[in-house]
């Protein structure tokens, strides 16, 4: 059998986009990531938010997603000069985060590993702003000046003290 979670990585080499109040289309999110790969910029989590508002007749979303932290200005700007033609809201680039991830192939099928890392990070008082997964991996986006702090605190939740640990330098 697999370990539950092999190892723990910190990303502090990301920045988040947010954009406001994406046109809810079918299109929309191709229109946004396509215009992203022209410009060889390339996303790692994408979040689109559950909540839908009607703004002047039309429902709208917000999506964020992170970019390496050498691409967001320039996504910011590229997105800022595209947005009145697609009809999207305000451009927020953040630069000040860190993304924690647990991989591990044994996570399969196997409850309670996301609670257990979600909750060694709120014993620290540590916010969780984005989540994102697969079937061998959790990611959390959290504050730059927490990240060292959750990756040790997710490294003793799940006991790989000893194993390996990867940190992307900023």
């Amino acid at each position: 059998p697999h370990p539950l979670v092999r190892g723990v990585a910190l990303d502090m080499n990301q920045s988040r986009l947010a954009i406001r109040q994406l046109p809810d289309r079918p299109g929309m999110a191709a229109k946004l990531f396509g215009l992203l790969a022209q410009h060889n910029i390339s996303v790692d989590m994408i979040i689109q938010s559950q909540r839908c508002r009607v703004i002047d007749g039309v429902p709208r979303r917000d999506i964020a997603f992170t970019v390496a932290r050498i691409d967001g200005e320039a996504a910011q700007k590229m997105l800022q000069q595209a947005a009145s033609e697609f009809g999207w809201g305000e451009i927020v680039l953040d630069n000040a985060i860190a993304k924690v991830s647990i991989v591990g192939a044994g996570m399969v099928g196997q409850p309670g590993v996301a609670a257990k890392m979600f909750e060694a990070i709120a014993q620290h008082q540590i916010n969780i702003q984005m989540i994102a997964t697969s079937e061998i991996k959790i990611s959390c986006v959290v504050h730059q000046e927490q990240g060292v702090k959750a990756l040790q605190v997710i490294h003793a939740a799940f006991g790989l003290a000893g194993s390996e640990k990867f940190v992307v330098p900023a």
